[in-house]
């Protein structure tokens, strides 16, 4: 992760903090956008080629950011970014304004992966234990992964937690070799 992401990331966070945005709203609108501009190889090459009139470019953003419903706010950042010829970052300070914005709210990421689907009673229960693994609250991703028998694995950032029947055999089976 380059510097400039990062400091780009923590000065729309103090934006989005400073007007009270909602962080999971304007996370949203910053990946809608992303997404997008991902999607179309013509929107990239307008927004990055020089050539073209950076009031032009603007109007373009204009028109994403009323079909998107981008907070004012939001579409300034994404202007500013462009302006400044960081829109090769763009997904880069994605990631490091939701790492930011998490700090800030005490959320967590968690990834959870299982080897079936899970139930809405399952997954509250389980995220109610991965917050408190977590120490706060948690947005929860799920996966499924058949090779794991059963049970869960839980990634909390560089930590995983690993109850899966499949790490458990793992274990059995060193305990058996190491006797």
């Amino acid at each position: 992760m380059s510097v400039a992401s990062l400091r780009y990331a923590h000065a729309f966070a103090d934006v989005a903090s400073t007007a009270h945005l909602d962080a999971a709203a304007a996370q949203q609108q910053l990946q809608d956008f992303g997404d997008t501009l991902a999607g179309s190889q013509q929107l990239h090459e307008v927004l990055v080629n020089p050539s073209i009139a950076n009031e032009q470019k603007l109007r373009v953003i204009d028109a994403i950011a009323s079909r998107i419903g981008m907070f004012p706010q939001v579409r300034n950042f994404v202007a500013v970014i462009m302006q400044h010829q960081r829109l090769h970052e763009f997904s880069e300070i994605l990631s490091e304004y939701r790492t930011v914005a998490n700090e800030q709210s005490n959320m967590a990421e968690a990834e959870i992966t299982s080897a079936h689907p899970l139930t809405a009673d399952s997954r509250a229960e389980l995220e109610a234990q991965v917050s408190r693994l977590a120490g706060g609250r948690i947005r929860a991703t799920y996966k499924q992964d058949a090779s794991l028998l059963g049970g869960a694995v839980v990634r909390i950032g560089s930590t995983v937690y690993d109850g899966s029947i499949r790490a458990q055999l793992q274990q059995l089976k060193q305990k058996m070799v190491n006797a």
